[in-house]
């Protein structure tokens, strides 16, 4: 456990085992004693895209820069891990319903003012969310907060991106 906080103290992100292992035990602690956290999953607009345009490192530019949002927008408390296809995931302990989305609105905004200059041209760059908030027992497994942040990233994104969509636990979609 001591490799994995110091991981967070270095302001690196934590790998994706390592985020998955913070969240299981953060929404077992959750569970026991009653309290809310949020899954905010994060995704680069267009991040393949640009890596294609303009290569490997505009696109670690980006993600770089983006992290750097992540980390000034959230809390200590916070864990932040970067997941596969360059996805990242933010745990929220403590955190309810409103409080996802507000954070989420507030990332969007921030990133929104991140721009790159490329071949002469400004790149501005943004951001898309899916969050799942964890309250009142509405989940057994942490796994379903995970999948139902995911959904909702996934909603997010079908509608154009750029924007945060939130799922409640539970709630069969029609």
């Amino acid at each position: 456990m001591s490799e994995i906080l110091s991981s967070e103290a270095g302001g690196s992100l934590f790998s994706l085992t390592q985020i998955r292992h913070l969240m299981r035990v953060e929404f077992g602690r959750a569970q026991r004693y009653g309290y809310a956290v949020t899954c905010l999953m994060i995704e680069v607009d267009r991040l393949g895209y640009l890596r294609d345009l303009y290569g490997y490192d505009l696109k670690e530019a980006v993600l770089e820069d983006v992290v750097g949002v992540l980390q000034q927008e959230t809390r200590t408390c916070d864990y932040l891990g970067r997941q596969v296809d360059d996805r990242l995931m933010a745990v929220m302990p403590h955190t309810d319903d409103p409080g996802g989305k507000s954070a989420a609105q507030r990332l969007i905004e921030r990133v929104r003012t991140l721009t790159f200059d490329v071949d002469g041209r400004t790149l501005q760059v943004s951001v898309t969310i899916g969050s799942a908030c964890f309250k009142n027992g509405n989940a057994l497994f942490f796994d379903q907060l995970v999948d139902c942040a995911e959904a909702a990233l996934n909603e997010a994104g079908s509608s154009g991106g750029n924007r945060h969509v939130s799922r409640e636990l539970g709630k069969v979609e029609q």
